[in-house]
This record gives structure tokens, sequence and C-alpha cells, in this order.
């Protein structure tokens, strides 16, 4: 009893007349109403109620061509009015001048650092490479690191008492 729309579940025609109409529904009535068929209650029900909605829809003139309008198929030019929104074109283009000054500016002072690190630390005398104590399979320990006494200043002589300076006090 599962119709596509109200004219196949009356077994009529689009254009079909009042008459025709009423006519169709009677005799479907006669053979769903769940008084006077053989189907199991529930899907009587059903189907008359099914039946109902249908001739009520269609004998109303105003219902009946808003029912004939929704099963219309809608217009292509009307499917294809969908918004697009643009993608965002990727834009690659040659640095500015300010920018390759930037970037020349940036290389130098990082060159800078790095000789200026590394001349203190051999200005200093220390150890330009050594590996870390926690490092696998290191031999040394911080006990067993050769020590200079270059690397220990000492404030005050061994046994003297320590005293604030006067700019301090």
């Amino acid at each position: 009893m599962a119709a596509a729309n109200h004219y196949e579940l009356l077994q009529i025609a689009p254009d079909a007349s009042q008459q025709e109409l009423r006519q169709a529904f009677r005799r479907l009535s006669k053979r769903y109403h769940p008084d006077t068929t053989d189907l199991p209650a529930e899907q009587a029900e059903e189907a008359f109620r099914h039946l109902q909605q249908a001739y009520l829809t269609l004998s109303d003139p105003e219902r009946r061509r808003l029912y004939d309008v929704s099963l219309r198929p809608v217009p292509q030019p009307l499917q294809s009015l969908r918004v697009s929104v643009p993608q965002p074109v990727p834009v690659r283009r040659a640095l500015s001048g300010g920018e390759w000054f930037a970037l020349l500016l940036l290389g130098v002072a990082v060159v800078f650092s790095l000789v200026l690190g590394v001349g203190l630390a051999w200005a200093r005398g220390t150890e330009l490479l050594r590996e870390p104590s926690w490092w696998p399979g290191s031999e040394q320990t911080a006990q067993t690191l050769p020590s200079s006494t270059a690397d220990v200043v000492s404030a005050a002589p061994p046994g003297a008492a320590v005293q604030p300076s006067a700019a301090g006090a």
C-alpha cells in the first residue's frame, strides 16, 4: 500500500476531476476500511489513514495546487544557484628589497653571535667540545674532570676572616 504520491495511492490521473477522485476514494475505502477488510487491523488502519490523507489533500483545490507544486521537480537553473566561495589562491612573489635587507641583518647577527661566543670561550681557555656527563658511554664523571687553577678564583686567602665591603654598608 506504499505509494509514491497521492495520485498513485488513489489510482487516478493527476488531471482527474473531483467526481473521479470521490469515486476512487469510495472504491478503495471499501477495500481498506478496518471494518470491511480481511487485512490485519493495524495494516488496515494504516492504509485507510493514508487513503483519507490523500483524499483530504486532493479534494481541497488550494491544497491540491500546493501538492502539485511540491511534486514538480525543481527547475535546473535554481539548483545551479549554489553560491561557491572562491578559495584563496596561494601567491608566490619575489622578496622585496626591505625583506632581503632584513634577512641579511638576521644572518649577520647570527654569525656575529656565533663568532662572539666561540671567541669568548677560546679567550677564556675553555674546551669548545665536551661530552656531557650524562652521555652514555662517557667515562668521565664530575669528580674525574680535570680542573685548572685558572677556573677557580678564590675571593679570600684560606683562613682569612671575611669582612663586608665598605661600599655594601
